[in-house]
Formats: C-alpha cells, sequence, structure tokens
C-alpha cells in the first residue's frame, strides 16, 4: 500500500472514469489531502489489527501523483517470482512506478523475473494491471473488461508473458460510459465471484462470463448497476497470517449489499469494511484499488 502525501482528483484520469465525482472533489480540495490519509491510515490499521501483513511505502512529495495510493495499475506481483509492470493512460499516472519499492521487496521475496510492457504507452494502448485484469490466480485465468485503458493487444501479450488464459468482453454503466476498470465490476475469490452481470452489455458474453466462472467453481454472486457504482464490485479477498480469509471493502460498498448477499459472503469470509468516501469522490477507486497484493515467493 502507498500512503498518499498529493492525494487529490486527477484531471488526467477523469474523462475516462465515470466513479470520480468533480461537484465532490471541488468542495472538499482543501482537505482531500488530509482526509485520504486518514482514511488510508485507518484502514492499514484494521487490516494489520486483523493479522494482514500490510507493507507500507510512502509516496514521495515530488514528482506529483495524485493517484499514488493505488498502487495496483502499475504492479503485479505473481507466485511464479515474475513482476510485471503496466502501460498507464494517464501520463501522470506512470510517474506512480518506483523501482525502488520493487528493489526492497526484493531483499525478502525472489523476483525470478520482471516483465516490462510499458512500451506498450508509444503505441497508445494500455493495460493497467489488476484494475484492468481481475485474475483468479489459482487457475491462472485473467478476466478484462475492454475500455480505453485494457487493450486486447496489450491483454494478448500478459497472457503469452504469463501464461494465464484470458476472457474479455465489453461493459458499460447505468449511463452507457464503458466501465474503465474491470474491478469495479467484479472480484473473484477462491470459491466465489462478485460480478455485476449487467454491466456486461452483449447477452452472449454475459452467459459466457458466468459460464466460465462457473466452471472455474465459482459461486456466482451477482450484484445490481447501481451496487456496481457504489464500489460492491471493488473488493479483495486477503489473507492473515494465521490463514483467516477477509474480504477487503469501503463501507458505502458494504451498506449497498443486500442481507441475503451478506449472508451468502458470510458463507466464505469475513465480512471488512471502512469510510474511504474520500478516496472514492476523488480518485473514483476503492479498496481493491489500495492494495497491490505480494504473492512472490519468500526467499
Amino acid at each position: 500500500m502507498i500512503r498518499p502525501v498529493n492525494f487529490g482528483f486527477n484531471t488526467e484520469t477523469a474523462d475516462s472514469n465515470a466513479f470520480q465525482n468533480r461537484d465532490l472533489a471541488a468542495q472538499a480540495k482543501d482537505v482531500a489531502q488530509e482526509d485520504a490519509q486518514r482514511e488510508f491510515n485507518e484502514m492499514a490499521r484494521q487490516l494489520q489489527a486483523m493479522g494482514v501483513e500490510v507493507m507500507i511505502y510512502d509516496d514521495t512529495t515530488d514528482p506529483y501523483t495524485p493517484d499514488s495510493i493505488f498502487p495496483n495499475n502499475w504492479v503485479s506481483f505473481h507466485a511464479s517470482g515474475k513482476v510485471v509492470l503496466y502501460p498507464m493512460q494517464a501520463a501522470n499516472r506512470r510517474l506512480e512506478r518506483r523501482p525502488d519499492i520493487i528493489n526492497d521487496l526484493a531483499e525478502r521475496f525472489d523476483v525470478a523475473n520482471i516483465i516490462d510492457l510499458t512500451y506498450f504507452e508509444q503505441e497508445g494502448k494500455f493495460l493497467e494491471g489488476t484494475g484492468s485484469l481481475v485474475l483468479d490466480r489459482m487457475n491462472r485465468v485473467a478476466f478484462a473488461g475492454l475500455s480505453p485503458r485494457t487493450h486486447p493487444d496489450v491483454l494478448a501479450e500478459f497472457a503469452r508473458r504469463t501464461g494465464y488464459r484470458t476472457v474479455s468482453f465489453q461493459a458499460a454503466d447505468a449511463n452507457g460510459n464503458a466501465v474503465y476498470h474491470t474491478n469495479v465490476l467484479m472480484c473473484i475469490g477462491d470459491t466465489f465471484a462478485v460480478v455485476c452481470l449487467s454491466a456486461i452489455t452483449d447477452p452472449d458474453e454475459r452467459l459466457m462470463v458466468r459460464q466460465e466462472l462457473e466452471r472455474l467453481q465459482k459461486r456466482v454472486i451477482d450484484i445490481s448497476l447501481e451496487q456496481m457504482a457504489n464500489f460492491a464490485g471493488n473488493m479483495l479477498m486477503v489473507q492473515t497470517q494465521k490463514g483467516q480469509k477477509l474480504l477487503v471493502m469501503s463501507t458505502r460498498a458494504y451498506q449497498s449489499l443486500t442481507p441475503k448477499q451478506i449472508d451468502l459472503l458470510d458463507d466464505y469470509v469475513t465480512l471488512l469494511h471502512f469510510d474511504l468516501s474520500t478516496i472514492e469522490g476523488n480518485g473514483g477507486g476503492s479498496a481493491r484499488c489500495m492494495m497491490a497484493e505480494v504473492h512472490l515467493p519468500i526467499k
């Protein structure tokens, strides 16, 4: 996780991210950084209190990176020892890439290979990490909603270099806007999947995604477009050091769930939520986006 120092509304990303709220950002401009840091610290504290190991790195004041709180878009870490670097659409988001963090992790974990896909930026083609990709790591399947930030050419190269099988589709919100990142419409746990099937616009693709999830033996928990708009798809299953499984989300996401959905999820995981309203409103991302999970083998 990256503790922010210059958090705020990113005008470079707003055109393709309908989850960013310009009005809220304008009202909270003077306190966005302070409030976001408070929300970040509380989330990290609660994760640690539950027994999750959290590695926190502080952002730097220079260069200016208002979205650095979302590290999962520029890097992913894999149990094979591979580290993947991704091409980012916004120029100021490319500045978030931190070789020093990878070097620090390499002191403790085995980094066997760095796969650098950032050259696609020169072609105007992007794939923004585990924002663009929702990974079933156990079965090595990557789900991807195609959008201005998720290009099929980069997706194909990711698959070639990592050995993942890909499942791609088109998705849109209630206003017909392309869903900017796949991880706001779906979350895959070990035995369940939360997904907004109605966001998948083509009926054949919608059926295909459901069938793929069921083939992977996931219990499909369908959420509505309204719940997706409240970040109910932007969750991540994490594990404590004692092996307890947690499903991490924002309070806004949790409160949008129905009692039946909560009961279903409770069968698989312990639900953990925090207030992330400033981060969600300004950044257009939520709890899942704030965590770059480390699956690298320990040395």
